[in-house]
């Protein structure tokens, strides 16, 4: 399921619009003004980095440089927690798959 972007010629902003399939037509109208006069554009792509993808580029964080890449960090909690034999607390485990989202504590932004 396609999400188109289109430039509107009136108002000249973006607006994006979902398709149900590949092969269904598109009807773009502008979420801002409302216009149909609208020019499809070339979408960004972006590749999500795998678990794998981040341990061969940046390690597991147990060797001597630690940890590189802050989405690490939850990788080195969790181990720490199986070590002593803990669960990891709720508020934790969202924290961790937050960070693994992208969507980092301000702390470790700063960092």
């Amino acid at each position: 399921m396609p999400i188109y972007e289109y430039r509107c010629d009136d108002c000249r902003r973006v607006s994006s619009v979902f398709v149900r399939s590949v092969s269904a037509q598109a009807v773009a109208t502008c979420e801002h003004c409302g216009s149909n006069g609208m020019q499809r554009l070339m979408s960004r792509v972006a590749r999500l980095k795998t678990d794998s993808d981040v341990l061969s580029e940046y390690g597991d964080g147990s060797g001597p440089e630690g940890v590189r890449d802050p989405r690490q960090i939850g990788r080195w909690v969790e181990k720490r927690f199986q070590e002593y034999g803990m669960e990891v607390p709720a508020e934790t485990r969202e924290q961790i798959a937050r960070a693994r989202e992208g969507d980092l504590p301000d702390a470790v932004k700063d960092v």
